[in-house]
C-alpha cells in the first residue's frame, strides 16, 4: 500500500512495488485519457530550491493530466526562506495546504529531514549528489518499454559518475534485479564513489567494470546511459574546465555499438551527445522524457491513494 508513503531513494520502494508503478505508467502510456480525473480535487506543490525544467514541469503536466492541480514555486528567493525560514517550518505550512509535495533542494538529506515535519507524502525530485527516484522511474519506464524488462542487461554509465546522483539512484535499482552487469565509465576524478561499489553493488552480488574510454568497452552494452560533467558540483572552475569535455557520444562511437543497444540521457544535455546522434534509431533520451511524465503520474496516483 503506496498511500501516505514518502519516496525519498529508490530503496523506499520494493521491487513489486516498482513493478507496480511501472505498470500503471504503461497503462497511462497506452490509454491515458482513462485516467485524466484519477486526481481531480488534489493538489501538488512543487517546492523546487534548486533549478530545474524537465523534473518541475513533468511533475506538474503529470498532475494536471491527472485533473489535479499546482500551487509552488521554481526560486527560492521568492520564497520567505530568504528570510531566515527553516525547511522544517516551510513544509509544515505547505503541508497544510496540499495532498502531496515534490521538492528538490541542493542539500543532501533535505528530502529525508522534510518528510519529518510534513502531513502529506513528500516526493524526493532531487537532493544535492544523494538520489534522484523519479528520474530513476523514469529511466526505467524507458528499459522496460524498449528492452522488455529489468533483468540480463550490461548497463554502461558514463561521464560524471561521483556527482550523478541519477545514475546512484538508477544503479541502487537495477542491482536488484538478476543478471545485470555495471561498467562504469568516467575519468578517475568522476569515477562512481566508493560506498556505491561497496554498500550497494557487492552486497547485492552485482557484477561491475570501470572504464576509461567510451570506445573500449561500447560494444558490450544494451543500455548505454550518459550524463553531463556538472558544474555546479565542482567546487573547482578549472576542474570543470579540463574534465567538462571527456567524454563525447557521437556517430563514430555509435558505430561500434549493438544494434539494439539504447541510449539514456537524464538532460539537460550540454554537449556530451553530439545532435548528430539523435537521428538514430537508439537515441531514446528524448522518448524517456515523456515516459517521465507517465511515471510521475503513476507514482503521484498512488502516494495520494488515487488509485
Amino acid at each position: 500500500m503506496l498511500k501516505g508513503r514518502h519516496l525519498i531513494e529508490p530503496d523506499d520502494l520494493s521491487v513489486s512495488e516498482i513493478d507496480e508503478i511501472c505498470s500503471l505508467a504503461e497503462q497511462m502510456i497506452v490509454d491515458p485519457v482513462s485516467f485524466q480525473d484519477v486526481c481531480r480535487g488534489k493538489i501538488l506543490a512543487t517546492l523546487f530550491f534548486e533549478p530545474s525544467t524537465r523534473t518541475r514541469l513533468s511533475f506538474e503536466a503529470a498532475m494536471l493530466h491527472l485533473g489535479g492541480a499546482v500551487e509552488g514555486f521554481a526560486d527560492a528567493a521568492c520564497t520567505s526562506s530568504t528570510k531566515g525560514e527553516s525547511l522544517a517550518d516551510t513544509i509544515r505550512v505547505v503541508s497544510s495546504y496540499v495532498d502531496v509535495i515534490a521538492m528538490r533542494n541542493p542539500k543532501e538529506g533535505a528530502a529525508l529531514l522534510a518528510s519529518r515535519y510534513s502531513a502529506c507524502p513528500i516526493i524526493n525530485a532531487g537532493d544535492g549528489g544523494h538520489s534522484h527516484p523519479t528520474q530513476t522511474l523514469t529511466d526505467m519506464v524507458a528499459i522496460r518499454r524498449l528492452c522488455g524488462g529489468f533483468a540480463g542487461h550490461t548497463i554502461g554509465f558514463c561521464g560524471d559518475l561521483k556527482f550523478g546522483r541519477t545514475v546512484h539512484s538508477l544503479t541502487q535499482a537495477m542491482c536488484r534485479y538478476p543478471g545485470n552487469k555495471f561498467v562504469f565509465i568516467s575519468p578517475r576524478e568522476l569515477r562512481m564513489p566508493d560506498y556505491v561499489l561497496k554498500n550497494v553493488l557487492e552486497p547485492a552480488g552485482a557484477a561491475y567494470e570501470t572504464a576509461e574510454r567510451l570506445e573500449d568497452v561500447i560494444g558490450t552494452l544494451d543500455i548505454l546511459y550518459m550524463t553531463r560533467v556538472q558544474k555546479e558540483r565542482f567546487f573547482n572552475e578549472q576542474d570543470y574546465i579540463r574534465l567538462k569535455d571527456s567524454y563525447i557520444l557521437d556517430r563514430g562511437k555509435m558505430k561500434l555499438a549493438k544494434q539494439k543497444m539504447i541510449v539514456l540521457h537524464p538532460l539537460p544535455r550540454v554537449n556530451e551527445i553530439a545532435p548528430e546522434v539523435d537521428d538514430d534509431p537508439r537515441a531514446a533520451y528524448f522518448k524517456q522524457v515523456r515516459y517521465g511524465m507517465f511515471a510521475r503520474m503513476a507514482l503521484i496516483s498512488k502516494l495520494t491513494g488515487s488509485l
